[in-house]
């Protein structure tokens, strides 16, 4: 299957710091392609990257097959490229509907409209609707998305990014601080994405890395050390020394 987002040679550096160096990967839709490292290794820099929020200093970026190296976060967004952070970036004194139709009104913008209340939108209406559905947040729509538990907010988050329509998901560790019975949630809504996402995944949890993962980049001091299959990334030596703490015996 040919790439639907196509990185090469992507660095960046900040003075005398390369923070991420020459790394080359691709996301291809139906897959979850996991990128894991220790900290400082370079991951949250290569999302960063990829959503426009941070110029590359060398390499290239192509989406679908054209060139968005150049282009910034807001046009990324607009050709279907979605991001979540690490940090919990809802609204939380505004309803969960709320929360998702102020994100799809941001992709589908009308300022011609002025006579319309930006409420009785029925376009991103309908796109907050689909969203919560997909997540499985809809019986939550009226309830204020501060009274969430922290699972469902990082499942609203990801709501707010499907109703932007995006292709590609680039989802910064969500399931930091879940617990088990959340992270089985999040896992399950990450299978029901894929056939209709190319999605990278950074994350901590290993468990949850090796489960849901068709593909996984591992990155060590800004750089990749090794791509492959669950399988062949934990038989790998070098992955096993540098990120799993395990030292090869002669």
């Amino acid at each position: 299957m040919s790439a639907l987002l196509q990185v090469k040679g992507l660095t960046r550096r900040f003075g005398g710091l390369v923070a991420v160096n020459a790394v080359s990967l691709d996301l291809r839709l139906g897959e979850v392609h996991a990128v894991i490292g220790t900290n400082g290794a370079g991951k949250s820099t290569l999302i960063n990257m990829l959503s426009g929020e941070i110029a590359a200093s060398e390499g290239r970026i192509t989406l679908d097959g054209e060139d968005i190296t150049a282009w910034p976060q807001a046009r990324r967004a607009l050709a279907g490229v979605g991001r979540s952070y690490q940090r919990t970036t809802i609204f939380p004194e505004f309803t969960v509907h709320e929360n998702c139709r102020l994100a799809a009104q941001a992709a589908t913008p009308r300022p011609w409209a002025i006579w319309q209340s930006a409420r009785a939108c029925p376009t991103s209406g309908s796109a907050a609707d689909a969203a919560l559905e997909a997540t499985g947040l809809a019986a939550l729509a009226t309830r204020t998305a501060g009274q969430l538990s922290h699972g469902a907010k990082r499942q609203l988050e990801v709501a707010m990014c499907l109703a932007t329509k995006p292709r590609v998901l680039l989802l910064d560790e969500p399931l930091a601080g879940m617990g088990a019975e959340e992270t089985e949630r999040m896992l399950g809504l990450l299978e029901r994405l894929k056939p209709l996402h190319a999605i990278l995944l950074v994350e901590h949890d290993m468990d949850a890395v090796f489960r849901i993962a068709e593909r996984i980049t591992v990155m060590v001091n800004g750089a990749v050390i090794a791509t492959g299959n669950p399988d062949a990334i934990r038989n790998d030596p070098q992955v096993r020394s540098a990120y799993l703490g395990e030292e090869e015996h002669a």
